[in-house]
C-alpha cells in the first residue's frame, strides 16, 4: 500500500463538506472529485486545489490511482455506485442509507466479499459527541445493565431534491436506529411497525406510503432488549431532532427537548442536565477543528443536510478518521458492511410491517453465508 491513500468524493453538495478533512488527514490525499456539473467540478476543484475532476462516474472508477471511494450522491444511485466501485477494486464509503431496498443490500453485501475491500456506510449519528459521551458511559460501567432504548429522527424533507418526496420515512431510518444498535451491541432481529396518519396523495403516491409518521419497536438478536424508533419526514410539525434515549441499570440519558438545551441524566430519580465534551482529541490533530465548524464555503452556501443537522453533532471527521485507519490497518470499519446492512433493513423491514398493519418482520442475516 503507498504511504497516503488517494481518495475520491462522488457528490459535492454534502460531499464537499469532507474534501478539507481528507486534504488534512496524515494517511490520505485528497485525490479527485466527481460530479455531473462541469461548472461545479471547476468551481470546487479550483476552490480546493484537487487535481483530478471527472463529470462521469464511470471514468472515474477506470483510475486505477484511486484507492477509495466516498460516495454522497443522491439516495438512489447509492446501491449501485457501491457495488460498482467495490468491483473495480476501490475501498468504499457511503453516505446512509446503504440503500433502499433488502435485494441492493444484499448485493453490496455481496460485491464486498467477491472483492475483499472495505465497505462503510458512513453514518454520521455513530460519531456525534452525544453517542460517544453516551458510549463513554456505558464503557466505564456509570450506566449499568441497558434496560431498553428509544430513537427518533423526524425532519421536515419539503423543499428538498424531488426524489425525497413521498419517501417512506423508514426508508431513512438509520440516524433514529444505529445509536441505539450500536449501544446494545447487536443486530436487530424483528420489527414491528405501526404507520400512523396520513400524507397528501401528491406526496403518497410517489412511493405508495401514505403515513406520515412510522413506530416501530424491535427485538434485537441473542438479547433481552428491545428499542422503539420513530420517524417522520413530512407534515409533522416538530424541529429537526436525530435523538436517542438509553434507560439503564445506574443511569439514563435523555436528549433534550429542544435543541439550545442540554440533555439529561437521570441517576436513580434524580436528574441533572449535561454539558457533552467535544471529542476532537480522538483525533488526528490536523483534522480537530472540524467538529466543531463547517468546512465548505459561507454559511449562508452550507449544505442544508449540515444546517438542519447542527453539523451533524461535529461527526465528519471522526467518520473519515474511521474509514481512513481501517484501511491503514488491515481491519474492518465500524460499521462494516454486514451492520450498514442491518441497519439499514431494519427501517426497510419496519416500513413492510407498517404496510402490514404491524406484522412481526424478521430481517434477514447477512452475516450467515448465502443470506
Amino acid at each position: 500500500m503507498r504511504d497516503k491513500l488517494k481518495m475520491a468524493i462522488v457528490g459535492l453538495g454534502f460531499g464537499a463538506e469532507f474534501i478539507p478533512i481528507y486534504q488534512r488527514h496524515p494517511h490520505t490525499e485528497m485525490y479527485a472529485i466527481c460530479q455531473r456539473s462541469e461548472e461545479g467540478l471547476r468551481r470546487i476543484g479550483d476552490h480546493f486545489g484537487v487535481p483530478a475532476r471527472y463529470s462521469s462516474y464511470a471514468e472515474l472508477l477506470q483510475d486505477d490511482e484511486i484507492d477509495a471511494v466516498h460516495i454522497n450522491s443522491p439516495i438512489p444511485d447509492h446501491a449501485e455506485q457501491s457495488i460498482a466501485a467495490l468491483l473495480a477494486g476501490k475501498h468504499v464509503a457511503c453516505t446512509v442509507p446503504m440503500a433502499t431496498s433488502i435485494e441492493d443490500c444484499r448485493r453490496i453485501v455481496e460485491a464486498q466479499r467477491a472483492s475483499g475491500k472495505t465497505y462503510m456506510m458512513m453514518e454520521t449519528a455513530v460519531y456525534t459527541r452525544e453517542f460517544l459521551y453516551v458510549k463513554q458511559l456505558r464503557d466505564s460501567g456509570r450506566l449499568g445493565r441497558i434496560q431498553f432504548l428509544r430513537g427518533a429522527h423526524q425532519q421536515e424533507m419539503a423543499g428538498w431534491p424531488g426524489y425525497w418526496e413521498g419517501l417512506p420515512p423508514m426508508h431513512y431510518a438509520t440516524h433514529a436506529v444505529s445509536p441505539l444498535l450500536a449501544l446494545a451491541g447487536k443486530d436487530a432481529e424483528v420489527a414491528i411497525c405501526l404507520g400512523s396518519g396520513r400524507i397528501t396523495a401528491r406526496l403518497a403516491d410517489k412511493y405508495g406510503s401514505p403515513f406520515a409518521v412510522e413506530s416501530a419497536l424491535f427485538r434485537l438478536k441473542d438479547s433481552d432488549l428491545a428499542m422503539e424508533v420513530t420517524r417522520s419526514l413530512f407534515e409533522t410539525s416538530r424541529e429537526y431532532v436525530e435523538s436517542f434515549d438509553v434507560y439503564a441499570e445506574k443511569t439514563s440519558f435523555e436528549w433534550q427537548q429542544l435543541e439550545n438545551e442540554d440533555p439529561v441524566l437521570f441517576i436513580g430519580e434524580e436528574a441533572k442536565r449535561v454539558q457533552v465534551p467535544d471529542y476532537a482529541h480522538l483525533l488526528p490533530e490536523g483534522i480537530r477543528p472540524y467538529t466543531t465548524q463547517g468546512v465548505y464555503d459561507a454559511q449562508e452556501n452550507r449544505h442544508l443536510s449540515f444546517k438542519q443537522g447542527s453539523g451533524h453533532g461535529g461527526s465528519h471527521p471522526h467518520l473519515a478518521h474511521e474509514f481512513v485507519m481501517s484501511i491503514v490497518e488491515g481491519r474492518s470499519p465500524f460499521p462494516d458492511v454486514y451492520t450498514s446492512a442491518n441497519w439499514t433493513c431494519a427501517g426497510l423491514c419496519a416500513h413492510e410491517s407498517a404496510l402490514q398493519g404491524g406484522a412481526p418482520i424478521r430481517l434477514p442475516d447477512f452475516r450467515q453465508a448465502g443470506n
